[in-house]
């Protein structure tokens, strides 16, 4: 009887379920939309920002690293938002009134997404934080930063740059 445990197994293993595979963004590939709350109170949807060059930040209220690059986002959104640029701040806090109460700590001029069942960044794929997104006037992820070193903003800057010459 032993030696058919093993085929047995193989088999039910080739038969069982198989979860459907994760969405994992890439470069060039169609940003996935999305609709959120914002902290302001109403609900912001992605596809309605084509047109625009968009650069989403995944942060939470307990990443240090995110807290240490959001004037550098702050400086951004002011600089290039007459250029076509937005800012999306996509919160994963689990209790989003903590999200709204740092966001204004903080001075953030740009829009506070709340996604704190998750939905959004398991969407992304973005498992560091903070982590950044930038998508060009199509809708398309064009570049993909995942933590935050001192310095980064230069190069969101520089990609900013190219995208809303585009």
């Amino acid at each position: 009887m032993r030696p058919l445990i093993a085929p047995l197994a193989l088999a039910a293993a080739l038969l069982a379920p198989v979860p459907p595979a994760q969405a994992v963004i890439a470069a060039q590939s169609a940003a996935p939309d999305f609709t959120l709350k914002t902290a302001a109170g109403g609900n912001l949807r992605l596809q309605e920002q084509r047109g625009q060059v968009v650069l989403l930040n995944f942060w939470a209220t307990w990443c240090g690293p995110c807290k240490q690059e959001m004037p550098h986002l702050n400086r951004l959104y002011g600089k290039y938002q007459a250029s076509g640029f937005t800012l999306l701040g996509v919160n994963v806090d689990d209790d989003p009134s903590q999200a709204v109460a740092a966001a204004a700590r903080l001075g953030l001029k740009f829009p506070v997404l709340l996604d704190a069942d998750k939905s959004v960044i398991k969407r992304y794929d973005m498992g560091s934080m903070p982590a950044t997104v930038l998508i060009d006037r199509d809708g398309r992820v064009r570049y993909l930063h995942r933590g935050y070193r001192e310095g980064m903003e230069d190069a969101y800057e520089k990609q900013i740059r190219e995208l809303v010459k585009e």
